[in-house]
């Protein structure tokens, strides 16, 4: 059977058949498709996204909802029975540079959670699966819970997800159109208590100091998700210098921070929640599974967070992006000791349908 009739038999589907019949080109497009699987939003996911604000504005933008539809297909067909507790980060069809830079499509990661396939989109948005392996010729579909959320700019994600000092720092650097720019990229982005931390020394760092201390924190032309990320490795960064990955008991680190939110999908790669600051004159610190490590010497922790002023405060969390820059349940990581770095965040609530079309007008007016 055909995508078209098999939608139609689906009374679950009505809403999806009826925004891919608004754009042909993307209908003829599936209907020749070949080895694909297309995540599907029930009615009431739609419903629930049209009865929220950014949903009521879609009607005078058809080009996020080609966008949402795109990365609702994922090349290569995976059934449920593909999707394993270890995370499995699927290509999609969404490559239009205005929402996505990534090589190959736009990413889901697909992850089984207890006895539930769930694929996590931008701002770690969860769909799960409510009806799977529905073959058509072309293909396999899911009928999912959500509507997935396309990952925004890195600025976007760090002032939603709570991360206000990161995102001032870049803003008062000037980085934050280098950065949001960039294709294919790694970042460990500290959170608030991090920069917090250290909150005695930021004061006495010049712009260019303080630029390379951010630049020390992105890998350029490597997205490395969390599956990618293995003891030992040694990863060049903006800055010039190594970045150094240790897998500890369980916990990931970058240099001497530890990852407490891994695989945060952003428009141009991904990014992973740190603990500390990094420092660029401090490569040598080891990893401590047990003290966070400040790579400032001499630095002391500040009542206020640094660079927040002026970052607007999000109404909505996702993982532990909490506004005080708090992470997660210390990672909450449901880790293996392995170099592998198989390792997943226990995830918590996510930014829901109001940022869901954010992420192209943001990539857009970067």
């Amino acid at each position: 059977m055909n995508l078209t009739a098999t939608l139609m038999n689906n009374s679950m589907l009505s809403n999806l058949t009826s925004y891919v019949s608004l754009f042909p080109s993307v209908l003829t497009s599936l209907e020749s498709a070949t080895n694909i699987t297309i995540l599907a939003p029930s009615n009431a996911a739609f419903s629930a996204l049209l009865n929220s604000t950014a949903g009521m504005a879609l009607a005078n933008n058809s080009a996020a909802i080609q966008a949402i539809l795109t990365y609702h297909v994922l090349n290569g067909t995976y059934y449920a029975s593909n999707v394993t507790s270890n995370a499995t980060f699927i290509p999609t069809m969404l490559s239009d540079p205005a929402y996505a830079n990534v090589t190959g499509g736009q990413r889901v990661e697909a992850i089984m959670e207890g006895m539930n396939v769930t694929f996590f989109s931008g701002l770690l948005q969860n769909a799960s699966v409510m009806q799977a392996n529905i073959n058509f010729t072309g293909g396999v579909i899911h009928v999912i819970d959500t509507v997935l959320t396309i990952p925004q700019t890195i600025a976007a994600t760090a002032e939603a997800a709570g991360l206000s000092a990161a995102a001032g720092a870049l803003t008062q650097t000037n980085l934050v159109d280098a950065v949001d720019n960039l294709m294919d990229v790694t970042v460990f982005v500290p959170n608030n208590a991090a920069f917090q931390a250290i909150g005695s020394a930021v004061g006495n760092l010049t712009m260019a100091q303080l630029s390379s201390i951010l630049e020390y924190h992105v890998i350029n032309g490597t997205v490395a998700y969390s599956t990618d990320l293995m003891s030992g490795m040694m990863v060049p960064t903006m800055n010039g210098n190594n970045v150094t990955i240790t897998i500890m008991n369980g916990s990931v680190f970058v240099d001497s921070a530890m990852v407490v939110i891994p695989d945060v999908l952003v428009a141009n790669g991904v990014v992973h929640v740190i603990d500390a600051v990094l420092n660029p004159n401090a490569t040598t610190l080891t990893a401590n599974p047990t003290t966070t490590m400040v790579a400032f010497a001499g630095a002391t922790s500040v009542s206020s967070v640094p660079f927040t002023s002026g970052i607007p405060t999000p109404t909505s969390m996702i993982g532990g992006g909490a506004a005080a820059g708090a992470s997660s349940a210390s990672a909450a990581m449901a880790a293996s000791s392995s170099s592998a770095g198989a390792w997943a965040p226990m995830r918590t609530g996510a930014i829901g349908a109001a940022a869901l079309f954010a992420a192209g007008g943001a990539y857009m007016n970067v």
